[in-house]
């Protein structure tokens, strides 16, 4: 499903919380893995001075992917290739994906910066929403597991919201929770119909809410039921169906009482504005989740609209 996927690493404890993840991905799906620092230069001092501490950088780079590749080799088996670059990080991350025939980037909220207020740092943001690639955001407050053959996924969740769009991803969860021997949650939520309140909502106005809420529960009933049907001679598999005035939030809610540790979802379903990197819920577990995404971009990248500061930025400095 993946065949090439790039684990970008900048030295710190907190950016190898995407270590064990990585390992779970690749024993599932196979592909190659390729480790990558970017070494960012000062820009500020002598060329001489600037090429020998470029030299010394590159060195101490190399010896930490290699001493990560040789634990990820020793502790589970899988063998990675390493990369050091030199650059701005995240538009070298960028550039080698796009260069290298990436397909998923496996990303760390936050590395050598530390945490912050922020729910991921600023680098990873850049990626997220440039990358036009499927990619994994690992919460780097997790703890780490001793051993990481010893990590598993227990708890896998699929939000469905109709459309073929969020069923794209059901056959990456299912391979995942069946390796893993996880359990499959599909998730849909029924939007209560908003009513206008420029006055108070009379009587009919609240039947007729509840009547096309009422109807389309009964829809996504039936609708999760035949997904958990056809998946259950696969994978352990159930459905939950919530009803609930905001769709985004109810998804959270559910993560949190379920005990989730993925979420795989497609970057749009069936409301989401294609021309953006990301849907709304997307966009609200990117921001606001405590949980690692796997998110799947449907859209190529020529499909989705640049925003008006890369277009400005791209013709200031003339490609």
């Amino acid at each position: 499903m993946f065949e090439h996927i790039l684990v970008p690493l900048d030295g710190s404890a907190l950016a190898e919380c995407v270590l064990p993840h990585t390992v779970a991905l690749s024993q599932a799906l196979g592909g190659r893995v390729t480790l990558l620092r970017v070494a960012e230069s000062s820009g500020t001092a002598a060329p001489t001075v600037d090429a020998y501490g470029w030299h010394i950088h590159k060195a101490e780079a190399s010896a930490y992917l290699d001493a990560v590749s040789a634990r990820l080799q020793r502790e589970t088996g899988l063998e990675t290739r390493t990369v050091v670059q030199e650059g701005r990080t995240a538009e070298s991350i960028l550039k080698f994906a796009a260069g290298e025939g990436v397909d998923l980037i496996v990303l760390s909220s936050h590395g050598r910066s530390g945490l912050s207020r922020w729910n991921i740092s600023s680098i990873v943001q850049k990626i997220v929403w440039q990358a036009y690639l499927p990619v994994m955001i690992v919460r780097a407050y997790q703890p780490l597991p001793a051993d990481l053959s010893e990590f598993r996924y227990r708890k896998l969740m699929v939000p469905l919201d109709g459309s073929l769009r969020a069923e794209y991803v059901l056959p990456l969860a299912v391979t995942l929770a069946r390796f893993h021997r996880a359990e499959l949650l599909l998730t849909h939520v029924v939007a209560r119909p908003y009513l206008a309140c420029t006055a108070t909502p009379e009587a009919e106005d609240l039947a007729l809410a509840e009547q096309l809420t009422e109807r389309n529960r009964r829809v996504a009933s039936r609708y999760l039921e035949e997904h958990r049907a056809r998946l259950a001679a696969e994978v352990e598999v159930r459905s939950r169906l919530v009803v609930s005035e905001d769709v985004a939030t109810a998804l959270h809610e559910v993560v949190e009482e379920e005990g989730v540790d993925l979420i795989v979802l497609c970057a749009h379903g069936h409301s989401a504005r294609t021309r953006w990197p990301y849907g709304n819920i997307v966009a609200s577990f990117i921001t606001y989740g405590t949980t690692p995404l796997l998110i799947v971009q449907d859209l190529a990248p020529h499909e989705v609209e640049r925003s008006r500061a890369a277009i400005l930025a791209q013709e200031r400095i003339g490609h």
